[in-house]
């Protein structure tokens, strides 16, 4: 395992940012969209709470080692941490 079993901020960031541009660009939304209108950034963060997002978050170490983690994986340790 490498760093901690959940999503750091900095992980949230890109992958929000990142699916808020594909989502701007006009990807097809993964979730269903507010009935308000909403920015990209806000259903990209709807999307990634609902774990619809088929994303692996690469891990590297300073050695040049690395591990991919399925982001469900990630955002199960998250909530693991909440419920306990």
């Amino acid at each position: 395992m490498i760093g901690p079993p959940k999503l750091t901020r900095f992980e949230k960031a890109r992958v929000v940012g990142a699916r808020a541009l594909q989502i701007a660009m006009g990807a097809p939304i993964l979730v269903e969209p507010p009935k308000s209108s909403a920015s990209p950034i806000d259903i990209a963060l709807q999307e990634l709470e609902s774990g619809v997002l088929p994303i692996t978050i690469r891990r590297t170490l300073p050695d040049g080692t690395y591990q991919d983690i399925p982001l469900k994986w990630l955002l199960e340790g998250e909530k693991k941490k909440s419920a306990s």
